[in-house]
This record gives structure tokens, C-alpha cells and sequence, in this order.
């Protein structure tokens, strides 16, 4: 970023191969292509480390601002990053082999570097400060916005998500999520089979693909109800549209989150949401969702009777999680952002 007049601020993106081959908002924007591949990690980290600090300086940045959590090491500008969360060390599993190596190192020394540091939530803030020594007056906490639902785009219709799942007119309960350990997605298999049969409702679990997907579908089969679960991979924004469409209620139990912004995409589209409390997601839910404790299975099933049972509950918190969504937009994470920037510039050696 560069800064122009006391009146606003100059943007230059820096982008991989792919985002610049792509069609995107940074196409309305001066950019820089950074000539690496973003799906190779290690070209990656070149990129970030050795190519981005000389391509910033001949641009004339003041500013970097970096959004996934590492950042330049080197460079005569001035650091802001964002860190959404510390999933590499409050849940290892999430990154592994040199992805976990190169994130246990380079996050705290963008921590360290950094002018001003940006996290989603304030429960980010105490585990920057617990966890990696942060200073706490050095941390913005700027709240993630929330897409408006079918803003513009196309939504696979009721009937065709229906039968290409095989719901038939049955019920459906949503969690969406990466097929993650830690987001307890075995616990929820054990909650929902505590539902009574004749009533169940289908557990669709759309997200991208791991190993632990064949550890959900073993825990489902030993329950007996592989045939209540839709084990759904990657789905794009139709279908994902479509799958808000048809669900009764939307569950998300994980164990912990930088911020959980599909609680809030669901409150959105006027679904009704049962969440877990812990980390970030008390905050982002406010009063619109019903929490529960996400280690206890038996209060995991209570929340979903009472989601699916109670339709009084139902309608307060579909009424007041679409509420809820509205305080989250884009434009005021932007807003904040932009004075994020204004106290880093001041904070420059002059």
C-alpha cells in the first residue's frame, strides 16, 4: 500500500500466478504479480520472504499489509498482518509436515515484526498474548464480514439438492466445516445418533476432503447411521446457497475457531444455529444461537432436540441471528482496516 494524500490511501495488490490468470476484485485495482505458485508451499514462502519486500519497495509501499497470518521478515516498510488464528498451535493437526514447520516459525516472527497486528476476535488477542507475548496494545481485532445472502448469485434449487443427495422430504441438519479433528465432527456423529430414528433428521457435512474423512465415515457406519449422513465434499457457492436453502438448522461444534464465519452465514440465510462455546464463536454468535459444550455429547444432542423441537426457539433465532448477521459487513471490516493503517503510518520513524 502507498500512501498518497492525508485524504485517503493508494492500493497495490500483490498477487500469485494463479489469482492473476483468475477473474477477481484485484483486477479493478493495480496489481504486481508475484511470479510463484501459491499451490506449492514452498514457493509460497519464497515468494513472501525473498520476492515481495524488493517488488513492495520498487512500488513505493509504505505499508504491507499481509492477510494470512506470516509476513515479510525483511523490508524497509512498515507490517501490518493479519493473523485469523493460532490453529497451529492450539490445534496441531490442522497443520502438518512443513506446512506446521514453516507456521510455527514464521507466525510468531510476523507477530514479533509486525506495527500493528489484526485478528478477527478478541479470544485471538489472548492467545497472541498468552501464547506468543504479543503486546496487547499492538492488536486490532476487526470482525470478518458476512456475504448477503443470494446477493446476485445462482442457488441450486431445493429439488435437484434433494434428489442428488437422496433426501426425500426428510429434515436436515447442516454443519459446514473442513474435515477436521478439531472441528468434532466425530462428537456431532454421536449426538445425532442420539436423536430418536423415527425423527432424525440427515447430517449433510459438506467440506473439503482429508484422511480424517474416513474416520467420520467409520464412526458413522459403527453407529448404525451411515445412511442418515451425507458425507459431502468441496460444494461451490450454488450449491453451498442451496444447501442454507434446505436445512432446518445449522450446528457447528468445533473446538475451536479464529472466528467461524459459517455461523454467521447461516444466521444470515435465517437458519436457525446451535454453536459451540468456546473461543471466538460466543462472540460472533452473541444471543442468535444456541450454545452448547462441545466435549459433551449429551448436551450436544439436547441443543439439536431443542433446535429441531422447539419452534418458538427457532423463530427467535432465526429472527435474531439475521439481526445478528447485519452488524458483520464488509464495508465496516474495510472501514477499520483503513484506520488500522492510519495508526501504522504514525507509528513509522520519521
Amino acid at each position: 500500500m502507498r500512501a498518497a494524500d492525508p485524504a485517503g490511501l493508494r492500493l497495490t495488490l500483490f498477487v500469485n500466478r494463479e489469482a492473476a490468470a483468475s477473474d477477481g476484485p484485484w483486477t479493478e485495482i493495480p496489481s504486481v504479480v508475484v511470479p510463484v505458485r501459491a499451490t506449492n508451499r514452498l514457493e509460497w514462502v519464497r515468494g513472501e520472504q525473498q520476492l515481495l519486500p524488493g517488488l513492495a519497495a520498487r512500488a513505493g509501499c509504505d505499508i504491507v499489509h499481509s492477510l494470512a497470518s506470516t509476513a515479510p521478515l525483511r523490508g524497509r516498510f512498515v507490517r501490518v498482518t493479519t493473523i485469523h488464528d493460532l490453529n497451529y498451535a492450539k490445534v496441531p493437526d490442522t497443520h502438518f509436515g512443513l506446512r506446521g514447520l514453516g507456521m510455527r516459525a514464521l507466525v510468531p516472527a510476523a507477530a514479533r515484526r509486525s506495527h500493528r497486528v489484526i485478528v478477527d476476535a478478541a479470544s485471538t488477542v489472548e492467545d497472541l498474548v498468552t501464547e506468543l507475548g504479543t503486546p496487547r496494545e499492538k492488536i486490532d481485532v476487526i470482525p470478518l464480514g458476512v456475504r448477503p445472502p443470494n446477493a446476485g448469485r445462482a442457488v441450486t434449487k431445493a429439488a435437484t439438492l434433494r434428489a442428488q443427495l437422496g433426501l426425500g422430504d426428510r429434515r436436515v441438519l447442516l454443519s459446514a466445516s473442513a474435515k477436521r479433528p478439531h472441528k468434532n465432527l466425530l462428537r456431532l456423529l454421536d449426538a445425532h445418533a442420539l436423536l430418536p430414528p423415527a425423527t432424525r433428521p440427515v447430517l449433510i457435512l459438506p467440506g473439503y476432503p482429508t484422511p480424517h474423512e474416513a474416520d467420520l465415515r467409520a464412526r458413522a457406519t459403527a453407529l448404525g447411521t451411515l445412511a442418515d449422513v451425507r458425507l459431502v465434499g468441496w460444494v461451490g457457492n450454488a450449491e453451498m446457497e442451496g444447501l442454507y436453502a434446505v436445512a432446518d438448522a445449522f450446528v457447528f461444534p468445533s473446538l475451536y475457531e479464529g472466528f467461524g464465519l459459517p455461523v454467521l452465514e447461516a444466521m444470515a440465510r435465517g437458519v436457525p444455529v446451535a454453536c459451540a462455546d468456546r473461543s471466538s464463536l460466543p462472540e460472533v454468535a452473541g444471543d442468535a444461537a444456541l450454545l452448547f459444550d462441545p466435549e459433551n455429547v449429551s448436551a450436544m444432542r439436547d441443543a439439536l432436540v431443542r433446535l429441531l423441537g422447539d419452534t418458538a426457539l427457532c423463530a427467535r433465532l432465526t429472527a435474531a441471528g439475521r439481526t445478528r448477521a447485519q452488524e458483520f459487513s464488509w464495508a465496516r471490516t474495510a472501514d477499520l482496516t483503513l484506520g488500522v493503517y492510519r495508526r501504522a503510518l504514525a507509528q513509522r520513524p520519521a
